[in-house]
């Protein structure tokens, strides 16, 4: 779970906050998407596609 580490700046409300956190919600969104789709989605389409032989 490399998003974790990610949390505390996505959260941030101090100094500087407002330039980096529209990019670690992204990065954080990305992952977490990333994730959902790798685990859930691709093996199902996978299992649903016919092989060829």
């Amino acid at each position: 779970m490399r998003f974790m580490s990610l949390l505390p700046a996505a959260i941030s409300q101090g100094m500087g906050s407002e330039i980096q956190k529209p990019l670690v919600i992204m990065i954080v969104g990305g992952l977490l998407i990333c994730t959902l789709l790798s685990l859930t989605i691709l093996p199902s389409v996978f299992y649903l596609v016919p092989r060829k032989r």
